[in-house]
Protein backbone atom coordinates (compact mmCIF):
# COMPACT_ATOMS: atom_id res chain seq x y z
CA UNK A 1 0.00 0.00 0.00
CA UNK A 2 1.42 3.32 -1.47
CA UNK A 3 1.47 6.44 1.26
CA UNK A 4 -1.38 8.35 -0.73
CA UNK A 5 -3.45 5.25 -0.55
CA UNK A 6 -2.87 4.70 3.44
CA UNK A 7 -3.72 9.06 3.60
CA UNK A 8 -6.85 8.75 1.51
CA UNK A 9 -8.02 5.81 3.75
CA UNK A 10 -7.20 7.54 7.11
CA UNK A 11 -8.94 10.11 5.49
CA UNK A 12 -12.13 8.26 5.27
CA UNK A 13 -11.83 6.19 8.10
CA UNK A 14 -11.72 9.69 10.29
CA UNK A 15 -15.00 11.72 8.40
CA UNK A 16 -16.76 7.92 9.28
CA UNK A 17 -15.82 7.94 12.79
CA UNK A 18 -16.87 11.55 13.27
CA UNK A 19 -20.14 10.74 11.22
CA UNK A 20 -20.88 8.18 13.82
CA UNK A 21 -20.06 9.81 16.67
CA UNK A 22 -22.50 12.90 15.61
CA UNK A 23 -24.91 10.41 14.52
CA UNK A 24 -24.79 8.46 17.52
CA UNK A 25 -25.24 11.68 19.66
CA UNK A 26 -28.17 12.94 17.76
CA UNK A 27 -30.31 10.10 18.42
CA UNK A 28 -29.96 10.06 22.12
CA UNK A 29 -31.28 8.30 24.00
CA UNK A 30 -31.15 4.56 22.64
CA UNK A 31 -32.23 2.59 25.90
CA UNK A 32 -33.51 3.75 29.27
CA UNK A 33 -31.96 6.50 31.33
CA UNK A 34 -31.84 6.00 35.04
CA UNK A 35 -32.57 8.75 37.64
CA UNK A 36 -31.23 8.11 41.26
CA UNK A 37 -33.28 9.69 43.66
CA UNK A 38 -31.31 10.10 47.19
CA UNK A 39 -34.22 9.45 49.34
CA UNK A 40 -36.63 6.56 49.95
CA UNK A 41 -39.16 5.69 48.29
CA UNK A 42 -42.74 7.87 49.25
CA UNK A 43 -41.07 11.40 50.10
CA UNK A 44 -41.70 14.18 48.65
CA UNK A 45 -38.37 14.13 46.51
CA UNK A 46 -39.30 10.81 45.14
CA UNK A 47 -42.73 11.75 44.06
CA UNK A 48 -41.32 14.46 42.27
CA UNK A 49 -39.08 12.41 40.53
CA UNK A 50 -41.60 9.35 39.40
CA UNK A 51 -43.81 12.29 38.44
CA UNK A 52 -41.39 14.44 35.93
CA UNK A 53 -39.59 11.06 35.06
CA UNK A 54 -42.89 9.78 33.50
CA UNK A 55 -43.01 13.21 31.29
CA UNK A 56 -39.70 13.52 30.62
CA UNK A 57 -39.63 10.11 29.26
CA UNK A 58 -42.59 10.70 26.98
CA UNK A 59 -40.80 13.64 25.68
CA UNK A 60 -37.28 11.56 25.03
CA UNK A 61 -39.06 8.43 23.99
CA UNK A 62 -37.80 6.30 26.40
CA UNK A 63 -38.29 4.95 29.95
CA UNK A 64 -36.57 6.90 32.87
CA UNK A 65 -35.58 4.26 35.47
CA UNK A 66 -35.96 5.60 39.47
CA UNK A 67 -32.96 4.25 41.35
CA UNK A 68 -33.28 5.16 44.98
CA UNK A 69 -30.22 5.52 46.64
CA UNK A 70 -31.08 6.99 50.33
CA UNK A 71 -28.57 7.55 52.51
CA UNK A 72 -25.46 9.98 53.92
CA UNK A 73 -28.06 13.55 53.46
CA UNK A 74 -27.48 12.60 49.49
CA UNK A 75 -24.08 12.30 49.29
CA UNK A 76 -24.34 8.04 48.77
CA UNK A 77 -26.57 9.03 45.04
CA UNK A 78 -24.17 12.44 44.67
CA UNK A 79 -21.28 10.65 44.64
CA UNK A 80 -22.42 7.52 42.43
CA UNK A 81 -23.99 9.85 39.55
CA UNK A 82 -20.37 11.87 39.66
CA UNK A 83 -18.79 8.85 38.89
CA UNK A 84 -21.19 7.26 36.32
CA UNK A 85 -20.12 7.15 33.06
CA UNK A 86 -20.72 10.92 31.40
CA UNK A 87 -23.28 9.95 28.30
CA UNK A 88 -26.72 10.94 29.34
CA UNK A 89 -27.81 7.81 30.73
CA UNK A 90 -27.31 8.37 34.64
CA UNK A 91 -29.40 11.61 35.86
CA UNK A 92 -29.41 12.92 39.64
CA UNK A 93 -32.36 14.64 40.88
CA UNK A 94 -30.93 16.47 43.86
CA UNK A 95 -32.16 19.18 46.28
CA UNK A 96 -30.44 22.26 48.32
CA UNK A 97 -29.30 19.97 50.81
CA UNK A 98 -27.17 18.17 47.85
CA UNK A 99 -25.94 21.00 46.02
CA UNK A 100 -25.47 23.98 48.56
CA UNK A 101 -26.60 22.66 52.46
CA UNK A 102 -24.07 19.57 52.22
CA UNK A 103 -20.82 21.60 51.26
CA UNK A 104 -22.06 24.21 54.15
CA UNK A 105 -21.84 21.50 57.33
CA UNK A 106 -19.50 18.66 55.97
CA UNK A 107 -15.67 19.31 56.45
CA UNK A 108 -15.22 17.12 53.61
CA UNK A 109 -18.05 15.81 50.95
CA UNK A 110 -16.71 13.51 47.95
CA UNK A 111 -17.98 15.99 45.23
CA UNK A 112 -18.46 19.61 44.06
CA UNK A 113 -21.88 21.08 43.65
CA UNK A 114 -20.19 23.40 40.75
CA UNK A 115 -17.59 21.19 39.60
CA UNK A 116 -18.64 17.28 39.97
CA UNK A 117 -22.03 17.66 37.70
CA UNK A 118 -23.05 18.83 34.53
CA UNK A 119 -26.53 20.43 35.52
CA UNK A 120 -29.76 19.55 33.39
CA UNK A 121 -32.30 21.99 34.39
CA UNK A 122 -33.85 23.62 38.07
CA UNK A 123 -37.57 21.85 38.12
CA UNK A 124 -39.21 24.15 41.09
CA UNK A 125 -39.17 23.93 44.48
CA UNK A 126 -40.94 22.64 48.13
CA UNK A 127 -41.65 24.92 50.90
CA UNK A 128 -42.18 24.71 54.30
CA UNK A 129 -44.30 25.14 57.22
CA UNK A 130 -44.14 26.42 60.86
CA UNK A 131 -45.76 24.01 63.00
CA UNK A 132 -47.14 24.31 66.59
CA UNK A 133 -48.95 21.93 69.06
CA UNK A 134 -52.72 23.05 70.08
CA UNK A 135 -51.07 23.56 73.54
CA UNK A 136 -49.13 26.69 72.16
CA UNK A 137 -51.45 29.96 72.49
CA UNK A 138 -50.16 31.60 69.58
CA UNK A 139 -51.48 31.00 66.39
CA UNK A 140 -49.54 33.29 64.24
CA UNK A 141 -45.99 34.24 63.99
CA UNK A 142 -45.70 37.31 66.08
CA UNK A 143 -47.68 35.62 68.35
CA UNK A 144 -45.34 32.81 68.67
CA UNK A 145 -42.24 35.38 68.83
CA UNK A 146 -44.13 37.23 71.73
CA UNK A 147 -45.24 34.06 73.67
CA UNK A 148 -40.99 33.03 73.14
CA UNK A 149 -40.09 36.02 74.49
CA UNK A 150 -42.46 36.27 77.49
CA UNK A 151 -41.16 32.54 78.20
CA UNK A 152 -37.08 32.20 77.13
CA UNK A 153 -35.45 29.10 77.14
CA UNK A 154 -38.96 26.81 77.42
CA UNK A 155 -39.54 26.71 74.09
CA UNK A 156 -37.95 23.80 71.66
CA UNK A 157 -38.97 23.14 67.99
CA UNK A 158 -38.04 19.78 66.24
CA UNK A 159 -36.12 18.94 62.76
CA UNK A 160 -35.53 16.16 60.43
CA UNK A 161 -32.09 16.48 61.56
CA UNK A 162 -29.20 18.56 61.83
CA UNK A 163 -28.31 20.89 58.95
CA UNK A 164 -31.38 20.17 57.36
CA UNK A 165 -33.45 22.80 55.61
CA UNK A 166 -35.57 22.61 58.32
CA UNK A 167 -33.02 23.16 60.59
CA UNK A 168 -31.81 26.39 58.70
CA UNK A 169 -35.37 27.63 57.92
CA UNK A 170 -36.25 27.80 62.13
CA UNK A 171 -32.50 29.28 62.55
CA UNK A 172 -33.13 31.66 60.08
CA UNK A 173 -36.86 33.07 61.84
CA UNK A 174 -35.04 33.02 65.15
CA UNK A 175 -32.37 35.08 64.17
CA UNK A 176 -34.84 37.16 62.07
CA UNK A 177 -36.66 37.89 65.13
CA UNK A 178 -33.42 38.11 67.27
CA UNK A 179 -34.73 35.58 69.31
CA UNK A 180 -31.98 33.27 71.58
CA UNK A 181 -32.59 29.77 73.37
CA UNK A 182 -35.00 28.57 71.46
CA UNK A 183 -34.09 24.61 71.78
CA UNK A 184 -33.41 22.23 68.95
CA UNK A 185 -34.64 18.49 68.93
CA UNK A 186 -33.04 17.11 65.69
CA UNK A 187 -35.26 13.41 64.85
CA UNK A 188 -34.45 11.40 61.96
CA UNK A 189 -36.90 12.11 59.63
CA UNK A 190 -40.47 13.75 59.50
CA UNK A 191 -42.46 11.15 60.94
CA UNK A 192 -40.78 11.03 64.57
CA UNK A 193 -40.43 14.61 65.09
CA UNK A 194 -44.48 14.87 63.82
CA UNK A 195 -45.35 12.28 66.21
CA UNK A 196 -43.69 14.01 69.36
CA UNK A 197 -45.73 17.02 68.01
CA UNK A 198 -48.97 15.78 68.17
CA UNK A 199 -48.54 13.85 71.67
CA UNK A 200 -47.51 17.21 72.95
CA UNK A 201 -43.27 16.42 73.73
CA UNK A 202 -42.40 19.25 71.36
CA UNK A 203 -44.43 22.35 70.64
CA UNK A 204 -43.31 23.51 67.68
CA UNK A 205 -41.44 22.18 64.36
CA UNK A 206 -40.88 23.07 60.80
CA UNK A 207 -41.39 20.37 58.00
CA UNK A 208 -42.17 19.99 54.65
CA UNK A 209 -45.52 20.90 53.47
CA UNK A 210 -47.15 17.94 52.60
CA UNK A 211 -46.56 16.50 55.30
CA UNK A 212 -47.81 19.35 57.47
CA UNK A 213 -50.92 19.85 55.56
CA UNK A 214 -51.74 16.20 56.53
CA UNK A 215 -50.43 16.31 60.41
CA UNK A 216 -52.79 19.25 60.79
CA UNK A 217 -56.03 17.65 59.72
CA UNK A 218 -56.55 16.40 63.43
CA UNK A 219 -56.93 20.06 64.59
CA UNK A 220 -54.26 18.95 67.66
CA UNK A 221 -51.46 20.96 65.27
CA UNK A 222 -51.91 24.50 63.83
CA UNK A 223 -49.96 25.84 60.84
CA UNK A 224 -48.60 29.05 61.87
CA UNK A 225 -46.90 30.00 58.38
CA UNK A 226 -44.82 28.82 55.12
CA UNK A 227 -41.50 29.54 54.14
CA UNK A 228 -41.73 30.42 50.66
CA UNK A 229 -41.95 33.33 48.62
CA UNK A 230 -45.59 33.14 47.81
CA UNK A 231 -48.71 30.99 50.20
CA UNK A 232 -48.52 27.14 49.35
CA UNK A 233 -51.82 26.13 46.82
CA UNK A 234 -52.11 22.93 49.55
CA UNK A 235 -52.59 25.83 52.16
CA UNK A 236 -53.91 29.06 50.68
CA UNK A 237 -55.19 30.83 53.71
CA UNK A 238 -51.69 30.27 55.60
CA UNK A 239 -49.67 33.07 55.39
CA UNK A 240 -45.79 33.26 54.64
CA UNK A 241 -43.42 34.35 57.02
CA UNK A 242 -42.69 36.92 54.70
CA UNK A 243 -46.53 38.44 54.90
CA UNK A 244 -46.03 37.94 58.59
CA UNK A 245 -43.50 40.42 59.67
CA UNK A 246 -40.23 39.48 57.92
CA UNK A 247 -40.24 40.54 54.78
CA UNK A 248 -37.44 38.91 52.42
CA UNK A 249 -37.76 35.70 54.30
CA UNK A 250 -37.68 33.18 52.08
CA UNK A 251 -36.30 29.33 52.58
CA UNK A 252 -37.25 26.43 50.02
CA UNK A 253 -35.86 23.39 49.23
CA UNK A 254 -34.97 23.54 45.30
CA UNK A 255 -34.75 20.81 43.23
CA UNK A 256 -32.41 20.06 39.76
CA UNK A 257 -31.51 17.43 37.70
CA UNK A 258 -27.81 17.10 36.97
CA UNK A 259 -25.30 14.54 35.04
CA UNK A 260 -22.19 13.46 35.25
CA UNK A 261 -19.45 15.92 34.03
CA UNK A 262 -18.11 16.28 30.77
CA UNK A 263 -21.18 15.38 29.16
CA UNK A 264 -21.77 16.24 25.40
CA UNK A 265 -23.25 18.80 24.74
CA UNK A 266 -25.36 17.59 22.53
CA UNK A 267 -26.78 15.18 24.70
CA UNK A 268 -27.16 18.03 27.29
CA UNK A 269 -29.42 19.98 25.43
CA UNK A 270 -31.34 16.91 24.60
CA UNK A 271 -31.73 16.17 27.52
CA UNK A 272 -32.33 20.47 28.80
CA UNK A 273 -35.26 20.75 26.23
CA UNK A 274 -37.07 17.69 26.74
CA UNK A 275 -36.94 18.04 30.91
CA UNK A 276 -38.26 22.04 30.07
CA UNK A 277 -41.18 21.11 27.90
CA UNK A 278 -41.67 17.80 30.52
CA UNK A 279 -42.20 20.65 32.93
CA UNK A 280 -44.24 23.25 31.10
CA UNK A 281 -47.34 20.64 30.46
CA UNK A 282 -50.09 21.84 31.90
CA UNK A 283 -51.46 18.34 33.63
CA UNK A 284 -48.19 17.70 35.06
CA UNK A 285 -47.90 20.93 36.95
CA UNK A 286 -51.20 20.14 38.41
CA UNK A 287 -49.99 16.79 39.84
CA UNK A 288 -46.78 18.48 41.29
CA UNK A 289 -48.49 21.63 43.27
CA UNK A 290 -51.46 18.74 44.50
CA UNK A 291 -48.27 17.07 46.07
CA UNK A 292 -47.09 20.79 47.46
CA UNK A 293 -44.25 21.25 45.08
CA UNK A 294 -44.29 24.52 43.24
CA UNK A 295 -42.78 23.89 39.72
CA UNK A 296 -40.70 26.32 37.97
CA UNK A 297 -38.56 26.41 35.14
CA UNK A 298 -34.70 27.68 35.35
CA UNK A 299 -32.52 26.86 32.53
CA UNK A 300 -29.07 24.89 33.46
CA UNK A 301 -27.20 28.13 33.21
CA UNK A 302 -29.30 29.49 36.30
CA UNK A 303 -27.76 26.22 38.18
CA UNK A 304 -24.48 28.00 39.35
CA UNK A 305 -25.93 31.04 40.56
CA UNK A 306 -28.43 29.65 42.44
CA UNK A 307 -25.98 27.22 44.18
CA UNK A 308 -23.91 30.55 45.10
CA UNK A 309 -26.44 33.24 46.08
CA UNK A 310 -27.86 30.23 48.35
CA UNK A 311 -25.06 29.46 50.06
CA UNK A 312 -24.27 33.23 50.35
CA UNK A 313 -27.52 33.23 52.40
CA UNK A 314 -27.20 29.98 54.65
CA UNK A 315 -23.09 30.17 55.39
CA UNK A 316 -23.51 33.07 57.48
CA UNK A 317 -26.52 31.45 59.37
CA UNK A 318 -24.77 28.08 60.36
CA UNK A 319 -21.76 29.91 61.38
CA UNK A 320 -24.16 32.22 63.60
CA UNK A 321 -25.98 29.40 65.07
CA UNK A 322 -23.24 26.65 64.72
CA UNK A 323 -25.15 24.28 62.40
CA UNK A 324 -22.71 21.37 61.25
CA UNK A 325 -23.62 17.70 60.00
CA UNK A 326 -22.69 16.55 63.87
CA UNK A 327 -24.06 19.16 66.43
Amino acid sequence: MNRRTLLQITAVAALTGASCGAFAQGDFPTRPITLVVPFSPGGTVDIVARTVSEKLGQQLGQPIIIDNRAGAATIIAADYVQKAAPDGYTLLIGTSTTFVVNPIIYPKIPYDSTKSFEPIGVIGSSGLALLANSNVKANTVQELISEIRAKPDSFAYGSHGNGSTVHFAAEMLWSAAKLHGVVHIPYKGSAPAITDLLGGQIPLAFDAIPAASSAAKGNRIKILAVTGEKRSPLLPSVPTIAESGYPGFKMTSWFGIVAPKNLPVAVRDRLEKALQAAIADPALVKRLQDVGFDPQWSASSKYSEMVKADTAILAPIAKASNITATN
